[in-house]
This record gives C-alpha cells, sequence and structure tokens, in this order.
C-alpha cells in the first residue's frame, strides 16, 4: 500500500468544504425563498341577508282575445275585396263581395213560388166558402167539404214552405256580401279578385283579431306545475291562480312591455304530446302595439323575504353540488356546499350551507383548495349587490 501524498489529501479536503459550502448556501437560499412568497390577495364579501324579487320567465305566444277565421258561406266568385290586409274594421263593415247574381235570381224564382203559393191557398179559401153552405143545406154531401178543406191546408202548408224558400234565398243572398262579425285588425287575404271560393275552400279569407286585451298563451311543465301548486297559498287551483301577482311581459326585443298583466285561466289538463299545462294572461293593448301572434317571455315574480346573495362567479360545481370557499378564522378556506333556493340572471339565493356575516372568497376560486392561506381584501357589500331586486 502506497502512502497518502499530503497533496492529494488537501486537495480533497478543499473539495469537500467548498461542496458543504455550496449546500448550505442552495438550502438557506430555498428556505429564503419559501419564507419571503407572498400571500394570495383575493376579494371576500360578507354573506348578508337580503328582501329580494326573482323571476321565473317561460316563453309566450300572443292572440288577440277574439280571434274569428272570415269564411265563406255560399259559393261563388269573389267580386271585390273591400278592405285591405292589417286595416282596422268595425262589427258589420263590408269586407268581400261574392257574385250575386245566382242568389238574387234564386231570390226571385223563391218569391214567384211564393206568389202562386199564396193564390192557390186563396182559391183553395174560396172553395171552402162556397161548399160550406151547400153541405149545410144538404145540398152535396159533407165529403165535399172535408176535401176541400184538405185542398186549404195543403195550399197553406205549401206558402208556409215558399215562405220558407224566400227566407232561405235572402240569407244566401246576404251571405254574398260578407261582413266584419266584430272589430279587430285584417289579416293576410290569400284570395285576389275574381278568385273561386266556397264552403269547401280550405283557407280563410282573412283573420281577423280583436287586440283592444290581448291573451299570452303559456306553460308550465309539471315540475313547474308542482311547485307552483306548493308554494302558493289558495284552497283550489282557481284561488292559486288568482294570487298570481301582476306578471310581465318581456317582447321580442328584450324590452319590457309597459303594461302588466294578470294570469286568469289554466287548462283542465297536460297535453300528452308536451307534458305541459297551458296557462293565459290577460294584457291591455291601448297603445296597438301587440298583435296576434308575436311572441315573447312571460316573466312571474317571486319575492323572496330573507335569502343570502351570491354571485354565480363565487361558486364552483363538483360532483353535482354547487360549493363556495368560505374564509376561516386563520385566514384559511374551506369549500363548503350550498343549497340554492333560486336564482337569476348571474346570482343565486342561498338557502342552507352559508350564515350571515360569513365571509365568502368572491374571485380567483380556480387558484385555491382547502386550506390554503390567502390576504383577504374585504369589499364592500354595496359594489356587489346595488338593487335589491335581482
Amino acid at each position: 500500500m502506497k502512502p497518502l501524498n499530503f497533496k492529494n489529501v488537501t486537495s480533497l479536503l478543499a473539495i469537500l468544504l467548498l461542496l458543504t459550502v455550496i449546500v448550505q448556501s442552495c438550502t438557506q437560499s430555498a428556505g429564503n425563498t419559501a419564507m419571503q412568497a407572498p400571500l394570495q390577495e383575493l376579494p371576500v364579501f360578507a354573506a348578508n341577508q337580503i328582501s329580494a324579487t326573482t323571476y321565473q320567465e317561460f316563453p309566450a305566444m300572443l292572440e288577440g282575445t277574439q280571434v274569428v277565421e272570415i269564411r265563406p258561406q255560399v259559393n261563388g266568385y269573389l267580386e271585390k275585396i273591400v278592405v285591405d290586409e292589417g286595416a282596422y274594421v268595425k262589427k258589420g263593415q263590408l269586407l268581400f263581395v261574392i257574385d250575386d247574381n245566382m242568389y238574387r235570381e234564386q231570390l226571385n224564382n223563391a218569391k214567384a213560388n211564393l206568389a202562386t203559393a199564396k193564390a192557390n191557398l186563396a182559391n183553395a179559401s174560396i172553395e171552402v166558402s162556397r161548399v160550406t153552405p151547400l153541405v149545410e143545406n144538404n145540398v152535396v154531401s159533407d165529403v165535399k167539404l172535408k176535401a176541400a178543406q184538405a185542398a186549404y191546408e195543403a195550399a197553406a202548408a205549401n206558402v208556409t214552405q215558399a215562405e220558407a224558400m224566400v227566407g232561405s234565398a235572402s240569407i244566401n243572398l246576404s251571405y254574398a256580401s260578407i261582413e266584419a262579425p266584430v272589430d279587430g285588425y285584417v289579416g293576410r287575404i290569400p284570395f285576389k279578385a275574381g278568385s273561386l271560393v266556397g264552403t269547401g275552400t280550405q283557407e280563410p279569407l282573412t283573420v281577423l283579431s280583436e287586440i283592444k286585451d290581448v291573451y299570452a298563451y303559456f306553460s308550465f311543465s309539471e315540475t313547474d306545475f308542482l311547485k307552483f301548486n306548493a308554494s302558493t297559498q289558495g284552497n283550489s287551483l282557481g284561488d292559486k291562480v288568482r294570487l298570481i301577482p301582476p306578471v310581465e311581459l318581456v317582447l321580442a326585443d328584450n324590452s319590457t312591455y309597459p303594461f302588466k298583466g294578470k294570469v286568469e285561466i289554466v287548462s283542465g289538463q297536460f297535453s300528452q304530446a308536451t307534458g305541459a299545462i297551458t296557462l293565459r294572461a290577460r294584457f291591455s293593448n291601448t297603445n296597438g302595439l301587440l298583435r296576434s301572434g308575436i311572441t315573447g317571455k312571460i316573466r312571474i315574480p317571486h319575492n323572496v323575504t330573507s335569502a343570502i346573495a351570491i354571485p354565480q362567479e363565487s361558486t364552483f360545481e363538483l360532483q353535482d353540488k354547487i360549493l363556495v370557499f368560505v374564509l376561516n378564522d386563520n385566514n384559511s378556506v374551506s369549500s363548503v356546499p350550498i343549497s340554492v333556493s333560486d336564482s337569476y340572471e348571474n346570482v343565486y339565493l342561498v338557502e342552507k350551507g352559508v350564515k350571515p356575516g360569513q365571509k365568502i372568497v368572491y374571485a380567483g376560486i380556480d387558484r385555491l383548495t382547502d386550506g390554503t392561506v390567502i390576504k383577504p381584501q374585504l369589499l364592500p357589500a354595496d359594489s356587489l349587490f346595488r338593487t335589491k331586486t335581482f
């Protein structure tokens, strides 16, 4: 075995000393970095109970309180179209004229038959008057009188029948002039002058809509209906419907109709095709803005006396649960599931899970896990909810 060289030992000790210094320096640097890492500054807000009004929205179709199809009741060529599409007409105003020459001739013929029947009745009456004294004086047998009386009754029946034919012909002639049965607006007119129309025509000549008031028809699903039935006071369904507060109508451009409506009626059964039950609300249309056939949304208000409002952006979902991060006394956070009673737009109304005054992380929750310590920045309550109506 060779003896150790002093120079080699000295070099080895120097290398070991250098490595020790480097390790200690890295350890101290890592410790200082860990100690100096800043806490996350995240906004938090205090949960407060508020009174709020939420809304349920349902698609709706609008119709006039009276929607009347105008159909011809006699056959013929359309001679005149007196009104234009979209015009407002009064009850009794002339709308269409069907060529009535045939019906005038039928009326004239019926009147002639009536005149003939009346003449025959007069002759029968004269015969009865002539035979009666002869029978009384035993000049002829009473059979003659009975025959004369029978002829008179037959002539009277013919007069009645002829009068009915005159009445029928008069009605048919009147049907050739089609008048408005109600006040309203004229809809589309799919026919032109000269078109052959009649009782077998599939399309109506037009549709009249009475729109001083309009009905908005909308539907409850089975879930909506059961929830409404359970949450609304009243001994019967009619009582519950009457207790529904005035509703709003949101038009297709997302503007709100200026007049509120009232839910009046609910249909008697659920549709097997849609699984829904239909309701209707009546709206005043004094400004003439609404028309049959337009669509919108019915908004039914629901008053909440006390609930905790939480922005939806402050929540997250996990395994079909909605959770928030609440702030603990040591500024660490914990995830807590909440029970949502209602929602509107970007706000949850919470009935269980958090308590009034408890602080909730408002934003940055995607960077948090249970136990994370943060530096909270308390937000004023009015910066989140400037109104109590959601």
